[in-house]
C-alpha cells in the first residue's frame, strides 16, 4: 500500500482534505464524508466540476478518492474538493502540472465575501435615500 498523503483544497469558507489511492480491481470511486459524491452533492452540474481534474489528467477510473469536507456551501465544497484532487494528482505525477495549470485547476480562487461596511445595509448596498 502506498503512503497516503493528504492534500488540502479550499474555496470561500469550505475546506477539503483529499486522499488519492490507486483503484484496485476497478474499484474507482469518489467518496465524500463517507458517502458517494453523487449522493453528497445534490445536483448533476457538480459532478462534471469534480470530474474535470480527472478528465484533464486522463485518470478517470484509476483512483479511489476519499475526501473530508467542511464549512461553506455546496458550490464552495465542490470546488474545494476539485482543487484537492488536482493537487493530489500533481503530487502523484508532477508531469501533469502544466496540463492542470493550463486548465486553471491548480489556482486557489481568492474571492470571498466582502465585509459589511458601517453606515450601509450590506457591503455595498446603501440605506434608501430620501430627499425630503
Amino acid at each position: 500500500m502506498p503512503t497516503i498523503a493528504i492534500h488540502v483544497g479550499r474555496r470561500k469558507e469550505a475546506s477539503a482534505r483529499v486522499r488519492l489511492l490507486p483503484a484496485t480491481d476497478g474499484q474507482a470511486s469518489i467518496t465524500i464524508n463517507g458517502r458517494d459524491y453523487r449522493q453528497y452533492f445534490p445536483h448533476f452540474i457538480y459532478y462534471s466540476v469534480l470530474d474535470k481534474a480527472l478528465q484533464v489528467a486522463e485518470a478517470e477510473g484509476k483512483y479511489r478518492i476519499i475526501a473530508n469536507v467542511s464549512g461553506g456551501g455546496v458550490k464552495g465544497q465542490v470546488e474545494a474538493v476539485r482543487l484537492g484532487i488536482a493537487r493530489a494528482l500533481v503530487a502523484e505525477n508532477p508531469e501533469l502540472r502544466p496540463r492542470l495549470r493550463a486548465a486553471g485547476l491548480l489556482t486557489r480562487d481568492p474571492r470571498a465575501v466582502e465585509r459589511k461596511k458601517s453606515g450601509r445595509k450590506k457591503a455595498r448596498k446603501r440605506f434608501q435615500f430620501s430627499k425630503r
